[in-house]
């Protein structure tokens, strides 16, 4: 195509300009990390080993609830206690919420790379909507070759929908969805709570009798092939039936959080938030504390309720369960008031100081990659079709022993770090969703 630019007969065409091509770009850059974000989830990822280990003792007796042993000493007794109240139905949340906070962080640094609108946009939601397949993909591998309690699964395919429908939509119809999707959470979720108390029944709502989920693990089958169907069965259904069914219950509040959080900036510019950093530690870690505490004291026999109302359906969990949301936030607000505070005093702290931070950040950046270290460290040791350790563990020493599988990933991912290596899965994940 050419153009007149003289407007006069007999001129001399020129070639119309030629509109240049919307950049391109790959993942986020060291660069333009951020440390709060980071932190916390490295920070996360303890409280998750933690967690998953908990179903590997498989020659304990599991409570009513089916995620903790009632079997140990004092010893054994308090830490069951501590997990219940601070990280059971706890970590979930919060790892949601970074999920939610990295999707629109990544989204809005595609978008600004990209025409800025219209198709910049698509080509975003497209990359993520990728990134969804493939993370589901990973997760379902994950359940079925080492451990059912796969996450990544789960909230790939949340992020599928959720993707597409938010992502681009405004700060204010944010705030609306994040409103509806939290009265579904509560109307939903009390709902049974709510009628059985009315007809005098809250007590018995519940199963106690219900199989443990720590048999949802298969971590006390012998065969590994026998294992792995059970792992798989788990995985399926916690990708493809709980999933779709947190989006009926209002459970994807907590992802519309992290977009309006990502949006405002709040993790990177905590300077900025401060008083609402404050009160959302104080008020939603109280409130998860709190909310845990009547199920733990009934763990330890400290308060005497029905089995029914400690099982995975009864009242105990609901409450748990619904309270879990502030204490997770409340997670996420306690790690970046300590980045506010440690970016004041970084300079003049300590090299020691310096490097653990540094060190959990860098577990962070390579947190898919150490999330899926952990099984492959764990799941072989503690395995009746692997060595079966975790006969011989209590309570107390799983939680050590979890800590180490921890430190071990620590340590990897600071020397990938000093390297300037990103982490293994994360490469693979990055070329398959840039193409």
């Amino acid at each position: 195509m050419t153009v007149d630019t003289t407007g006069g007969a007999g001129s001399t065409p020129v070639p119309a300009p030629v509109p240049a091509p919307a950049p391109r770009r790959g993942g986020v850059r060291s660069a333009e990390r951020a440390l709060a974000p980071d932190l916390a989830r490295g920070t996360m990822l303890l409280f998750i080993v933690l967690s998953n280990t908990t179903f590997h003792l498989w020659k304990s007796e599991y409570g009513p609830s089916g995620w903790q042993p009632v079997t140990g000493g004092w010893l054994d007794h308090a830490v069951q206690f501590a997990m219940i109240t601070a990280l059971d139905l706890r970590v979930y949340p919060l790892f949601a919420f970074l999920f939610g906070y990295g999707m629109m962080q990544l989204f809005l640094r595609l978008t600004a790379a990209g025409a800025g609108a219209g198709a910049g946009e698509r080509d975003a939601v497209g990359i993520l909507r990728r990134r969804s397949l493939l993370l589901i993909v990973i997760g379902l591998a994950h359940s079925s070759l080492l451990m059912a309690g796969d996450i990544v699964g789960y909230y790939g395919l949340l992020s599928l929908a959720l993707a597409p429908l938010f992502l681009r939509r405004s700060e204010r119809v944010l705030k609306w969805w994040i409103a509806i999707a939290a009265a579904q959470l509560v109307l939903v979720s009390a709902q049974p709570v709510i009628s059985a108390l009315l007809r005098g029944e809250l007590g018995s709502l519940g199963d106690a009798g219900a199989e443990p989920g720590a048999a949802a693990y298969g971590a006390g089958e012998e065969s590994w092939f026998a294992a792995a169907g059970t792992r798989l069965t788990t995985g399926l259904f916690v990708t493809f039936t709980a999933a779709p069914f947190s989006l009926i219950g209002g459970g994807y509040v907590i992802f519309l959080l992290g977009f309006w959080a990502a949006r405002r900036r709040i993790l990177e510019e905590s300077g900025r938030h401060l008083p609402l950093l404050r009160r959302t530690a104080v008020l939603g870690i109280a409130v998860g504390w709190l909310g845990a505490l009547p199920a733990a004291l009934a763990h330890v026999g400290a308060l005497k309720v029905p089995d029914d109302a400690q099982s995975e359906s009864g009242a105990l969990t609901v409450l748990r369960e619904i309270t879990g949301y502030g204490a997770g936030l409340g997670y996420v607000a306690v790690v970046a008031l300590f980045v506010h505070w440690w970016s004041g005093r970084a300079a003049r702290g300590s090299a020691k100081a310096a490097v653990a931070v540094t060190a959990i950040a860098a577990v962070g950046k390579r947190s898919l990659s150490s999330y899926l270290a952990h099984s492959l460290l764990f799941a072989p040791l503690l395995a009746a079709w692997g060595l079966g350790i975790g006969a011989r563990l209590t309570s107390a020493t799983m939680a050590l022993f979890a800590v180490g599988i921890w430190l071990v990933t620590v340590a990897g991912a600071y020397a990938l770090e000093r390297r300037g290596w990103r982490g293994p899965v994360e490469v693979v994940l990055r070329r398959l969703m840039y193409r």
